[in-house]
């Protein structure tokens, strides 16, 4: 009862400052009365008389965690779909994020066929030290067999206080008995760029894949001058699957290709709560090279702030698919207990004034993240003009210059073919495929290597021995007819796999994007980029009146 009566007073507690955000000592919010005392009082006798009757009455166990848990997000929901609420692992990750790092074994797994697999280690983390390798069946943590984990089962035990030790067994192939490593839980970097090369004609390319951390436009400028020492003369900005993170990033990125002056993003709130903010560049000298900027369903927030400013600006070409419209600002508090909550305390516009939120009223919050229509992507709620004059549209995501979408048959390639062409790129990378020594690798993950044009490219031969593999395995055997068919998909993803083992999951990336359709629009965009390179360069030197940088 103790316990039920400690999660309630948690629940009324946060109740009240929920309502009332950002309110002073003694200071009256805007519509506040004697109603609101009532109504919050009566929410909290309604709460206790329910978690009253499910106690006295509930034919199971009733877990408060859970029920607790359930109830902030329930009441936070109700606010809008990005308002969240976290426990305590929860908000450590979560802040963890923030910073770029975690605290385990640095190794990234997944879920293939009802277990659970390395799929690489991190640089210099303990897996990687301790010499844990691709395909390495996870089989038992902390003396705990894992049969029947999922990946989300694995990873919680991995994980865990830094300097804390973890004991791992994997079975791997061509060992008779399971493999067993006893580690030491470090701090592991997870950047937020995972991948930049140069490719031919001095096109580089950026991977800004894991959000905006506090580490991420010190990356973006580092990996820019790595690439410019290359010979990049022109820039590729991936910013698809971003799903965000913090704005004063977002902000530094953007001033990296705008003049000091023009406006990145304007910030709006409640009156009286939150204070509008309006950012602008502040870079006399930014970068002058064309640039092209990929987006998909997966860009929201953050990186939408920096597709937007740039688009507004006339100063790149974006390319891809409608982002996912994000503009709401969110809040964060870490509560007493540990946990954390995400407010919507304001929204972000673009410098054109376009709020690029997609409608979330009316919809269920599986709706709204998951069940997205053609239809809901391209709407065009508001029309803006850039710097050039150019139609741009707000309410539902920024729409990319250049609509590339992902073939449905994407899609069916992954579901079909995943889990066997991983099963066997294990066995081939373990030297159990024979005749085809050349693809075995022994050893962990060498790291910064310089991918050669055919390092590890499977040829038909290679081909031969997957059809032989999925004939031997029963529930694959039906799909030898589609080998051919498939052919050059899978000898990528075959390749992706075998790289991905030999020198990490960047490396494995690069070659994914050899079949890419948006990577290669985008390529293909860089003389139009130059272009609008250009006339952004003649419009800034129109209004300084000599063409000198400010």
């Amino acid at each position: 009862m103790k316990l039920m009566k400690r999660y309630l007073l948690l629940v009324v507690a946060l109740v009240m400052p929920l309502t009332f955000a950002g309110a002073h000592t003694g200071q009256r919010l805007i519509g506040q009365s004697e109603s609101d005392s009532v109504t919050r009082r009566k929410i909290g006798e309604n709460f206790a008389e329910a978690i009253a009757l499910v106690q006295d009455n509930y034919a199971g166990k009733l877990d408060f965690e859970r029920v607790y848990k359930s109830s902030i997000l329930g009441m936070l929901h109700t606010l809008d779909p990005h308002s969240s609420y976290f426990d305590r692992k929860e908000w450590e990750s979560f802040q963890n994020d923030q910073r770029s790092r975690y605290t385990g074994i640095g190794a990234s797994i997944a879920a293939r066929s009802g277990k659970v697999y390395v799929m690489a280690t991190f640089p210099g983390a303990p897996a990687h030290r301790a010499g844990i390798r691709f395909g390495d069946h996870i089989v038992d943590v902390n003396g705990e067999a894992t049969e029947g984990w999922t990946s989300q089962q694995v990873s919680a035990k991995l994980l865990g206080p830094e300097g804390t030790p973890v004991q791992v067994k994997v079975g791997r192939l061509g060992a008779n008995q399971p493999v067993e490593y006893k580690l030491t839980r470090a701090a592991v970097g997870l950047p937020s760029i995972t991948n930049y090369y140069l490719l031919p004609n001095g096109v580089g390319y950026i991977s800004l894949e894991r959000g905006f951390n506090t580490t991420t436009h010190e990356e973006t400028r580092e990996a820019m001058r790595v690439l410019e020492e290359q010979g990049m003369t022109s820039l590729i900005l991936d910013l698809r699957n971003n799903r965000g993170g913090l704005v004063d990033q977002a902000w530094k990125v953007s001033n990296v290709f705008l003049y000091r002056g023009q406006k990145i993003l304007s910030m709006r709130g409640r009156p009286g709560v939150f204070q509008p903010r309006e950012l602008v560049a502040f870079n006399p000298n930014p970068e002058d090279f064309p640039l092209v900027v990929l987006i998909n369903r997966g860009s929201a927030s953050a990186s939408e702030i920096v597709a937007g400013a740039l688009q507004d600006h006339d100063r790149a070409r974006i390319v891809g698919e409608n982002s996912f419209g994000k503009g709401l600002v969110q809040s964060v508090w870490t509560l007493g207990d540990g946990s954390g909550l995400t407010l919507t305390t304001g929204h972000y516009y673009t410098p054109s004034g376009r709020l690029i939120q997609r409608e979330y009223s009316g919809r269920s919050f599986y709706d709204y993240y998951l069940r997205r229509g053609d239809k809901e992507a391209v709407q065009k709620t508001e029309e803006k003009r850039t710097d050039s004059g150019r139609t741009v549209y707000g309410g539902g995501g920024i729409q990319p210059d250049v609509e590339v979408k992902i073939a449905a048959k994407e899609a069916e390639y992954q579901r079909v073919w995943l889990e066997p062409v991983f099963l066997f790129a294990r066995s081939l990378a373990a030297g159990q495929v024979a005749g085809l020594s050349e693809f075995k690798i022994d050893r962990p993950i060498v790291f910064n290597h310089r991918l050669g044009a055919d390092e590890y490219r499977p040829n038909d031969k290679v081909l031969a021995a997957f059809k032989s593999y999925l004939r031997s395995q029963k529930d694959y055997t039906a799909l030898e007819s589609r080998v051919d068919k498939d052919a050059d998909w899978l000898k990528r993803q075959i390749r992706y796999e075998i790289v991905t083992a030999a020198y990490g999951q960047e490396l494995g990336r690069q070659v994914l994007l050899e079949g890419d359709a948006q990577m290669q629009r985008a390529v293909g965009e860089v003389p139009k980029a130059k272009s609008i390179l250009e006339d952004f360069l003649r419009m800034r030197a129109s209004k300084n009146g000599d063409g000198r940088r400010d």
